[in-house]
């Protein structure tokens, strides 16, 4: 599909890999709705990037931001791309050090935001980009972000794992769901990235995580995201697939 003349919504698009999208798909042509919390520098961001690029405070896991957030998209002109890069982590072990089993809500609220946030921005794009007539027989596209976590998570990733594991697994049946409306799906899993989350760790940390990749032994760029994201809107016969980036790093249990 052709990324040019569309309007793309970006989660997660004031920063780190939703920034580096961001723009990615503006140098392509796209017009951007970046999507993030309120708390984000997302107006003053899309401000500095200008090419029509506007700002929509939202919460992925609710229905009426995100409705809203949509809404505005369709302002904005022929809504046909999704990058959903909005997410969050933690660790904690199932029984802590003390004995205490980890708590509930830390569980559901990584698998409410990296879950079924994920399905809250599919379904909501997917219903605007329904409406577009196909161009080339697509209407759009849907990306979302998964982790190679969501195939080898580490001791303290349960909650975060198992989000980006249902990730991983709604991409192949909402490939097939949406088949029927021309609109693609796939997902991208992301291995250990150089984004603000890792840049508060200390040099020795990156290095270590850093040499943990095989080729090339270095952090991943978030830009290496955005080609991605990119090949997969430009290429029309990538659907349901989730795409690891990750230099053939298979994480170990810590």
């Amino acid at each position: 599909m052709q990324i040019k003349g569309n309007v793309a919504i970006v989660t997660g698009g004031a920063s780190g890999l939703g920034l580096a999208t961001t723009k990615r798909l503006i140098a392509a042509g796209a017009t951007v709705l970046i999507v993030d919390l309120e708390r984000s520098n997302g107006a003053e961001v899309a401000a500095g990037l200008g090419h029509g690029t506007e700002f929509a405070a939202a919460n992925v896991t609710e229905e009426d931001s995100m409705a809203a957030a949509v809404a505005k998209a369709e302002t904005m002109g022929r809504v046909a791309i999704l990058v959903h890069c909005a997410g969050i982590g933690g660790s904690k072990r199932v029984v802590d050090k003390d004995g205490a089993p980890m708590p509930l809500a830390h569980f559901a609220n990584i698998v409410n935001v990296n879950l079924i946030g994920s399905f809250n921005a599919v379904r909501l794009a997917s219903a605007a980009m329904a409406k577009n007539e196909p161009v080339e027989g697509e209407r759009g596209v849907c990306i979302m972000t998964a982790s190679i976590a969501g195939y080898e998570g580490q001791i303290g990733q349960t909650p975060y794992a198992a989000s980006k594991a249902g990730v991983i697994g709604l991409t192949i049946c909402a490939a097939r769901d949406l088949a029927s409306r021309n609109i693609r799906v796939c997902t991208i899993a992301p291995g250990i990235m150089d984004t603000p989350m890792l840049g508060r760790l200390p040099d020795n940390i990156r290095a270590s995580l850093a040499a943990s990749v095989p080729n090339p032994a270095r952090l991943g760029d978030a830009d290496e995201y955005a080609m991605t994201a990119q090949q997969i809107v430009e290429n029309p016969y990538l659907n349901g697939e989730t795409i690891r980036v990750d230099g053939a790093l298979r994480m170990g249990f810590r």
